[in-house]
């Protein structure tokens, strides 16, 4: 089976890896920066040369880029084409893209961080019909450990955006946390292994301990700018349901301190440096 793929980012990348070690024909496109193309991975110069699949997926950073790849490669496609989109757009866009009628598309946005992808350990979440469901989680299954149909499209991006949220303020709290813990005398990792092992320890505080710690060491899961966006599209979703949603809402302004501070390519972990420059603090 051929798959056209869009995107060879962070966690693009990996994920066409897996696809072309489960046996499938990949043809990738990344309409940003040049990057090299992964082993077993066919690299095209256009977007429009994916339409010669049969099926293709994007694994783009925003709606913009998204939608202007599916617009690239509309006019080529013929037949029962089947887009899969695995960035984080939100389901506005996911619903106007079903709109447009010409191609079938489904969303299925992808949780967990670049060494989980590198394994195949991530989880998506789809919106779509049960029969596209069932037609591509095969494909899926290469990519991904657990595979969730949520709904029609768009759900999938909704069920994203509500994960993300959580995430962040998990990594806000965990930032919070050992500031108390340090200015109460604590030492770091001390406390650092105590929460991993607590009430509080969720399989995220156990990954993140290196980018709380050691940011200067650990590689970059998910930038401050990308965890804020969907942050902000969770947000524009809950003000339309007229939803109050503090937390979030102190989430997203410390993240946009963290781009402020030329920290929008750093690990979201960072939340941590944000907050020591608000507090006026230096890193124990």
């Amino acid at each position: 089976m051929m798959i056209g793929f869009a995107g060879l980012g962070r966690m693009g990348r990996p994920m066409a890896t897996n696809l072309a070690r489960a046996g499938y024909t990949v043809l990738a496109y990344d309409p940003g920066t040049p990057q090299v193309t992964p082993k077993g991975v066919t690299a095209v110069d256009s977007a429009a040369e994916l339409a010669e699949a049969s099926l293709t997926i994007s694994m783009l950073p925003d709606g913009a880029t998204t939608r202007a790849l599916l617009e690239e490669i509309l006019p080529g496609i013929a037949g029962d084409h089947l887009h899969v989109v695995m960035g984080t757009v939100g389901p506005d866009l996911m619903r106007e893209m079903v709109d447009i009628g010409v191609v079938e598309v489904i969303d299925a946005p992808v949780s967990g961080s670049v060494s989980m992808a590198e394994t195949a350990m991530i989880t998506t979440m789809v919106g779509g019909t049960a029969e596209q469901f069932e037609r591509i989680r095969p494909v899926l299954a290469a990519m991904t450990s657990a595979q969730f149909h949520t709904g029609p499209t768009g759900s999938g991006s909704v069920t994203k955006l509500a994960v993300n949220a959580v995430l962040a303020a998990l990594s806000q709290g965990v930032a919070e946390g050992l500031l108390i813990a340090e200015a109460g005398g604590l030492d770091s990792k001390v406390f650092y292994d105590v929460l991993r092992t607590s009430a509080a320890g969720a399989p995220y505080v156990g990954y993140k301990e290196q980018a709380f710690l050691s940011p200067e060491t650990a590689g970059v899961a998910a930038p401050v700018s990308l965890i804020r966006k969907d942050l902000g599209l969770a947000l524009d979703l809950a003000h339309r349901r007229q939803l109050d949603l503090p937390g979030a809402q102190a989430a997203y302004m410390v993240l946009g301190d963290a781009i402020e501070a030329g920290l929008g390519e750093a690990d979201m972990a960072q939340v941590l440096a944000a907050l020591r420059l608000r507090n006026a603090l230096t890193p124990s």
